[in-house]
């Protein structure tokens, strides 16, 4: 028997109009045990009769979808997620999707449980900045054909539909004006081994050398792994060499506030003692002093780019993988020893 109109519908009532337990009824909404078609047919219907709207994973079970897109991303390896969020939320909503963000706190195993969290709340397609490792969590994805972008690091995969920024050339870019300055020993803070992005810009930063007559060697590049922390360490590394570099790139923001930290702390003036550039831009880059010359991440148009590639899966789940890369935007400031920089 349906609940009187005046009342608003609840899973005893769904339990009671499909002859079946309140918690059989869990089972089939939030899918944590098998249950006889039969039996799941049978709440369905109640579910679809009574108008049932306390869970959107209920609602999921008769519409076929929830309308919502999951984000799994770390949010400490990413300083610009503000941004990338502004403009995911923003495109999912013109097309009525809602968006739940959950943090990977850029670990496979945290990544793995935020995935099945998500998962579990049944949304239609999941954003993923990939963490670091074997790419297991990705495989499964593909594999249950859940609708899936990469988001930022793309990988060399041809499965899943990815965007990102480019990084070899833009590296390069960067490398080659420090050498234009008239630098011959350039060295380099590479991000978090096991990343595609690392090894990008490492490839960026040699070609830049290359293109500039200068050689590779190899003690003039250490690993900053991504974070403040390792940022500072790696610097200290590299101003120990007994041939110090005259001028540096740094392969990420978050390593950049470690050099900036360790350089305050050692009396060092960026741009005139050492001159710096850094791929990624954030809104504090121009306020430094110097400002901060950067290669700047089109962070909007990746959000943007990567809910319309998920759509088009959602819409279109045979359609073949694309893979978009951004070009970023040189933001030439003063980190890099040229002197005051007036925009044109």
């Amino acid at each position: 028997m349906a609940p009187p109109r005046s009342s608003r519908p609840t899973q005893r009532d769904i339990a009671e109009m499909a002859g079946v337990s309140i918690t059989t009824v869990s089972h089939v909404v939030n899918g944590t045990r098998a249950v006889a078609e039969e039996t799941k047919a049978a709440v369905l219907r109640a579910i679809e009769t009574t108008g049932y709207t306390g869970d959107a994973i209920a609602r999921s079970l008769v519409t076929g979808g929830t309308r919502s897109l999951g984000v799994a991303i770390s949010l400490l390896a990413n300083p610009y997620f503000a941004v990338l969020m502004q403009a995911i939320e923003r495109e999912a909503a013109k097309a009525g999707y809602t968006v739940l963000l959950a943090d990977t706190h850029d670990t496979a195993d945290t990544e793995r449980e935020t995935v099945r969290t998500l998962r579990s709340r049944r949304v239609d397609g999941l954003l993923i900045t990939p963490s670091p490792g074997d790419g297991s969590v990705i495989n499964e994805l593909v594999a249950l054909d859940m609708p899936t972008v990469l988001v930022d690091r793309v990988t060399t995969r041809t499965d899943v539909d990815q965007v990102g920024s480019e990084n070899i050339q833009s590296t390069s870019a960067l490398t080659a004006h420090l050498a234009s300055l008239g630098h011959r020993r350039i060295g380099m803070i590479s991000g978090a081994a096991g990343l595609t992005t690392s090894d990008e810009r490492t490839l960026g930063y040699r070609l830049g050398l290359g293109r500039s007559g200068l050689t590779f060697a190899a003690e003039l590049v250490q690993c900053g792994h991504s974070s403040r922390e390792g940022g500072a360490l790696a610097f200290n590394t590299l101003l120990a060499l007994p041939e110090p570099p005259t001028a540096l790139v740094v392969a990420n923001d978050s390593m950049m506030v470690g050099v900036l930290h360790e350089a305050r702390r050692r009396g060092l003036k960026i741009g005139t003692d050492l001159p710096v550039v850094v791929y990624d831009d954030v809104e504090w880059a121009d306020l430094v002093d110097p400002p901060l010359t950067t290669m700047a991440q089109p962070i909007d148009e990746i959000g943007t780019h990567a809910v319309r590639l998920l759509l088009a899966r959602i819409h279109d789940p045979g359609r073949k993988p694309e893979t978009v890369r951004l070009s970023p935007v040189l933001r030439h400031r003063e980190s890099c020893g040229c002197g005051p920089v007036h925009p044109h």
